[in-house]
């Protein structure tokens, strides 16, 4: 039988495995952080092994950036209905 190409979350998997050490060396307070990141990326797993890039890296880095983007949006809405402000007309 022929090889299969890893999956997405095996990448995710590695990656977190080989930053490990980089985990245990931050303070107690930033571990759950470093967490979080990886969980953001398994919440997009399906999109990014839609995507099939030849950069599994990338689709990481994106992954978090898309998960950060969409609580900044959330918190923005918030803070909007708690203020009485329409940002609708900003850029």
């Amino acid at each position: 039988m022929g090889r299969t190409n890893p999956t997405y979350r095996d990448y995710i998997r590695r990656l977190e495995d080989d930053w490990r050490p980089f985990r245990r060396g931050l303070r107690r307070r930033y571990q759950d952080d470093f967490d979080r990141l990886f969980e953001r990326a398994r919440d997009h797993a399906d999109a990014a092994g839609y995507a099939n890039g030849t950069d599994p890296e990338f689709a990481f880095i994106l992954s978090v950036l898309l998960a950060q983007e969409y609580e900044l949006r959330q918190l923005r809405e918030r803070v909007d209905d708690e203020t009485g402000q329409d940002r609708t007309g900003r850029d």
